[in-house]
């Protein structure tokens, strides 16, 4: 008997380990300093997830070659003044090639000597509810891979000027790169939020955009275009001579002047457009209307919404302010004495049948006088 208790609760304890094991190897992989950070990069399976559990300084790269997730938590990582790499690379975080698929998520990426976050020769990185701000070169770079957004908001990033995603392609990469917007895409500057590079190892990228994204980018004759929902255009970049970009759209920029206010517009090339189009993204101060739409700004030549849009063009909006006319004022009502008692008696008629009957009486009575008089003399 005790042999057989022994035997069973034997297997009940492989049982127990049997179920506990693969719990324990799945264990949540977290970091709370730049040295657990890094260690843990090392340490995790493809597919695993880091979650930080505060804030991390950080002074040297961080380069990922395997799929991964690291999960901010609403935290920062601080790019350290004290940055001690001195390799080529000197970007805070680099998926690098075609095995490395990075996804950041609610996290923010603060301060650096180069870029936040790139994706490099075949690599894919994520951004998911990622705030990037205050980077000496620029936000993101694309470095021929693949760049998803799905909710990233831009700081200021460069030096004299803004630099919110770079697309290269380094001389040393065989793969093109490729931005697909698939969300959210917001920036404190206008200026270069989309960049194409100017180094002229940039001869291909890719566009794309999927259906439930909220702003777009697009392609628009030699420019990168960053739209809002509402087609408004953001923020637009040229495209080096020597880049081809594909793209799955192609637009073209409607420009709407309205006396000193300038509104841009992405429309579908090759086809028309309308006065109710146009319209809707212009604002009218209270009191004016339009009046019509004309190629040049002196309103002599009426724009045409038969023709199709085949060029970036420019209309303007002729308005006017309508007079409101303001109503005639009514006579005074008011007595000609202020001292005169208004009789406030309610009008019931008494007092005039009152007035008749007392008339007719001295009337009559008269009447029977003479008559008696009469009687007597005669």
């Amino acid at each position: 008997m005790k042999k057989t208790t022994k035997f069973i609760l034997f297997f009940i304890a492989i049982a127990i380990f049997t179920i506990i094991t693969p719990n324990l190897s799945n264990a949540q992989r977290v970091a709370n300093n730049e040295e657990t950070l890094n260690s843990e990069v090392s340490a995790a399976d493809p597919g695993e997830t880091i979650t930080l559990q505060n804030d991390i300084t950080v002074t040297k790269p961080i380069v990922i070659a395997k799929e991964l997730t690291i999960d901010g938590n609403g935290h920062n990582i601080v790019g350290s003044n004290d940055w001690t790499s001195t390799s080529g690379n000197q970007t805070m975080f680099t998926a690098q090639l075609s095995d490395a698929k990075l996804t950041l998520k609610n996290i923010n990426l603060r301060n650096g000597p180069k870029y936040g976050v790139q994706s490099y020769d075949g690599a894919t990185v994520i951004l998911d509810n990622v705030s990037i701000s205050g980077f000496r070169y620029g936000g993101v770079l694309a470095n021929g891979g693949k760049v998803e957004v799905r909710n990233l908001h831009l700081g200021f990033n460069g030096t004299n000027e803004n630099n919110g995603i770079e697309i290269d392609k380094g001389a040393s990469a065989t793969n093109n790169p490729t931005l697909t917007m698939n969300g959210v895409l917001t920036s404190e500057s206008n200026e270069n939020v989309i960049r194409p590079a100017e180094n002229g190892h940039l001869t291909d990228f890719t566009i794309t955009n999927t259906q439930n994204t909220t702003n777009k980018v697009v392609v628009s004759g030699n420019k990168v275009v960053l739209t809002d929902s509402s087609d408004n255009v953001i923020s637009e970049s040229t495209i080096p001579d020597k880049a081809t970009p594909s793209g799955d759209i192609q637009k073209l920029i409607v420009t709407i002047i309205t006396n000193d206010k300038t509104n841009k517009i992405t429309v579908d090339s090759g086809k028309t457009i309308t006065a109710d189009l146009l319209k809707s993204h212009i604002e009218l101060e209270e009191n004016y209307i339009i009046d019509g739409f004309y190629r040049d700004s002196n309103y002599t030549t009426e724009f045409n919404f038969d023709d199709p849009i085949n060029t970036d063009t420019t209309v303007y909006a002729k308005i006017s302010k309508v007079e409101t006319s303001i109503p005639e004022e009514q006579p005074d009502q008011t007595p000609e004495s202020e001292n005169q008692v208004k009789d406030e008696t309610p009008k019931t008629g008494v007092e005039s049948h009152l007035e008749i009957a007392v008339l007719t009486i001295l009337l009559a009575t008269a009447a029977i006088i003479a008559i008696r008089n009469k009687n007597i003399k005669g």
